[in-house]
């Protein structure tokens, strides 16, 4: 038996084994251990810009969605409606009519009332010179209403209309209003020129012939007349040169004179 040979297989296998590569398999983790550290870093910004890029958005789109809600709250639902309409500073007109006159549906959003609107159709009642409306949340319209004031009564018949400093009419009385002057027109209201000639001479009366006054007739635009307690008469003449007028009148209420003429200031006559 030769040992050589067996000697030189035994060798060869040996080697043949050692030259073999042996091939391991290991369980890594994708996003950790087989990823470089610099490359997760990166990755991890990456994602953080993202976010940040996309929060202003999706604030934004926050915000929009709760207006949309809100508004489709105030102005298209019943919640925020009009279930009052408070009436404030009315004597003549009445609550009644400060309402009738706005034409607010109730449960209207009040959001949805057309404020100056309203206080135009409430304006236009005869005794309102002026009225403002504004909302009350969550359910009122407050209407503030400034009515005329009395300047003077105008006969008509057995009854008396109540003109303001624009000569408007608006207001009839059974009875003389107390403490006012009688203006004697055949037909009052702010556009009777009359009417604004006597409002006219009314308005440059000093106290003291304010005082004395019982009533202004017009028996033209020319010629109007003032009469006075004591059964004085004052001829005016037409409306201009009010304060001049005045001032001589004032001045002469002295006089024992039953007609004093100041339509011609510079020149007066007594009789």
């Amino acid at each position: 038996m030769s040992p050589g040979p067996a000697r030189g297989r035994t060798t060869g296998e040996a080697a043949g084994r050692r030259g073999r590569v042996v091939r391991r398999w290991q369980l890594v983790r994708a996003d950790s251990d087989a990823v470089p550290p610099s490359t997760r870093r990166f990755m991890r910004r990456a994602r953080q810009r993202r976010m940040r890029a996309a929060l202003p958005w999706a604030v934004a789109a926050a915000v929009l969605a709760l207006a949309g809600l809100i508004t489709w709250v105030v102005l298209g639902t019943g919640l925020f409606g009009v279930r009052e309409v408070r009436v404030e500073g009315a004597e003549i007109v009445t609550p009644v009519q400060v309402r009738e006159a706005a034409g607010v549906p109730d449960g209207i959003p009040l959001a949805r009332v057309d404020l100056a609107g309203t206080a135009g159709r409430i304006g236009a009642l005869a005794p309102v010179e002026r009225a403002t409306v504004s909302r009350d949340w969550p359910g009122a319209l407050v209407v503030r209403v400034v009515e005329r004031t009395p300047l003077a009564a105008v006969p008509q018949g057995e009854r008396f209309v109540v003109i303001d400093g624009s000569g408007t009419a608006f207001r009839t009385l059974d009875e003389r209003p107390d403490g006012l002057p009688l203006v004697r027109v055949s037909r009052p209201g702010a556009d009777d020129p009359g009417t604004r000639a006597a409002v006219e001479v009314l308005g440059a009366l000093t106290p003291e012939l304010r005082d004395s006054l019982v009533d202004v007739t017009v028996e033209s635009l020319a010629l109007i007349k003032l009469r006075l307690a004591g059964g004085r008469t004052l001829i005016w003449g037409d409306a201009s040169r009010g304060g001049e007028k005045a001032r001589v009148a004032t001045a002469l209420l002295g006089q024992r004179a039953r007609t004093i003429d100041v339509s011609a200031p510079e020149v007066v006559t007594f009789r």
